[in-house]
């Protein structure tokens, strides 16, 4: 991490962003980039000049203070583009995001007996990893008439649907700030989201090489046009993807739910269930104008609009309110985002220090060997930065801390 050049931006203290306006090289970029940070990797810098400098680029390009390097965009970018759609800047996980639901038992009524039990019942219910269930969950409607790769791998994905996956994926049981035990998920498409990413950026790449594109193979930002054939196409499976990631994360809710009531008498404020996405494009209207909004890492905070920011498993999530700041494309951050790539936490990180931090909190948690060691909380940001970074995106309703971590 590195102190942003000040070189090359001017800073507009009415909004709390960075505006630059200029590549590296001196060339002048098509759009202004609006950063709500203050420290950042030289590569996503980098990246979101690359999209600052794309044909179809609307208006100006937005970094959320969680923003670190990606493939192609980085994650906690928010672009906004006239007539096309770029898979890679929706990304991987395609629907990829965050649920939360409020229970009727009081902070401090769980005793940790109890929470172990629970932990373990969660662990039995809910295949982690690459493992998935052995019968078929019910998928979402599916109303694609083409021939699709949901088509092609869906008897695999009915039995992901309840899986949480690996990575940064989590069930963690909370204690929140208005006195209440919550849960929260953070899962996505599982392998189905990742066929679909890379089967069109490999059409999208063959496209523009067919076309001679004026935008470097290298930038890894291949596009189709909206309204063709291929870009529809996209736009269509990957909705279903986000419908998918949706139904995933609320199936294992109901897990969650059933592993509380097997050692306790818990109700659940359905009406407090809260569900985002993170990775995902989405036809809006900003600055007058109907664009397609990608949104990688970022969350959608329209004003009056709940959303999730979550922590790290060492550190507070919160419920948020969007305050609609048209100068992030009414977004913020989707969570802490990585100060360590997974490589570097396992090389630099020491594993009893990080397992202290946790167990000195009381937190149940997953940190067991080095190679857990990318999911540590000193891997991350400080989430209290980074939410201090978007006061003017979001208010903060509800803090979280963690009791008990399942960690994918």
């Amino acid at each position: 991490m590195k102190k942003v050049n000040t070189k090359l931006i001017l800073f507009d203290k009415k909004f709390n962003v960075l505006n630059y306006a200029y590549f590296g090289n001196g060339e002048k970029l098509n759009v202004p980039i609006k950063l709500w940070l203050s420290e950042v990797e030289e590569g996503a810098i980098i990246q979101m000049d690359h999209l600052a400098l794309l044909p179809f680029i609307f208006h100006h390009v937005a970094g959320m203070p969680d923003m670190h390097e990606g493939y192609g965009m980085p994650i906690g970018g928010v672009m906004a583009t006239k007539g096309y759609i770029v898979p890679n800047a929706v990304g991987m996980d395609i629907g990829c995001g965050m649920c939360a639901l409020k229970t009727n038992l009081f902070v401090g009524s769980l005793d940790k007996v109890t929470l172990k039990k629970i932990m373990g019942d969660i662990r039995k219910l809910i295949p982690v990893g690459f493992k998935h269930n052995k019968k078929s969950g019910k998928m979402p409607e599916f109303n694609i008439t083409f021939s699709s790769i949901i088509s092609r791998e869906w008897d695999s994905a009915t039995k992901q649907l309840g899986t949480l996956g690996s990575g940064n994926h989590f069930i963690e049981i909370q204690k929140g700030s208005d006195g209440y035990i919550w849960i929260m998920i953070h899962s996505g498409s599982r392998n189905l989201g990742a066929q679909v990413a890379t089967h069109y950026n490999k059409m999208a790449v063959e496209l523009n090489e067919k076309w001679c594109s004026s935008v470097p193979k290298n930038w890894q930002l291949a596009y189709l046009p909206f309204n063709d054939t291929e870009g529809q196409m996209y736009f269509q499976e990957m909705k279903y993807c986000c419908d998918f990631a949706l139904a995933n994360r609320k199936l294992m809710m109901e897990r969650v739910k059933e592993a509380m009531n097997n050692h306790l008498d818990v109700d659940f404020s359905e009406d407090s269930f809260i569900n985002i996405h993170h990775n995902y494009a989405s036809m809006e209207n900003h600055f007058g104008q109907n664009v397609l909004v990608h949104r990688k890492g970022a969350t959608k905070a329209y004003e009056g609009e709940l959303g999730i920011i979550p922590g790290s498993q060492g550190t507070a999530s919160y419920i948020v309110k969007g305050k609609g700041n048209p100068e992030s494309f009414k977004s913020c951050s989707h969570g802490a985002g990585r100060i360590m790539s997974r490589s570097k936490a396992k090389e630099k990180l020491n594993l009893n220090d990080e397992i202290k931090k946790l167990d000195d909190q009381g937190i149940i948690h997953n940190i067991r060997n080095i190679s857990d060691l990318d999911e540590a909380p000193s891997a991350y940001k400080d989430i209290d930065s980074v939410m201090d970074h978007q006061k003017d995106l979001i208010d903060i309703e509800i803090e979280l801390k963690p009791l008990g971590v399942v960690k994918g």
